[in-house]
């Protein structure tokens, strides 16, 4: 039985090879419990999709590139198969440092509605 293991980014229809330890949060309705005299029950809200991951600064990339400005399509591609799709993602962390002696590693945050599960 095959579990996940390999992760792909592809934001903007660049593809951005990422470490392992990628985390994508899907988004979608969460539940809040509100408790009423002796009863608890709860109310909705929507809580956006929160995807991260560590890439390295390669020869000839463009370090400005991984953090563009506005929105984009944003595709989580697992090697299981599954493939999450944020149409409007956007890059949400801060102005990425880049770790010299690692292979330059450089930490990506990026932010955006419900994710769509396409399974292939």
């Amino acid at each position: 039985m095959q579990t996940l293991g390999i992760v792909d980014i592809v934001y903007k229809g660049v593809n951005i090879p990422i470490e392992k330890g990628a985390e994508i949060r899907p988004g979608g309705i969460k539940n809040n419990p509100v408790v009423v005299g002796r009863k608890t029950g709860f109310a909705q809200e929507v809580q956006g999709s929160l995807v991260t991951g560590t890439t390295s600064l390669v020869a000839g990339q463009s370090w400005r590139a991984l953090f563009t400005r506005g929105e984009g399509e944003l595709q989580v591609r697992c090697d299981t198969g599954q493939t999450f799709v944020i149409d409007d993602a956007f890059y949400s962390g801060d102005i990425p440092t880049i770790a010299g002696g690692e292979g330059g590693k450089i930490k990506l945050q990026w932010e955006g509605s419900e994710a769509e599960e396409i399974l292939g």
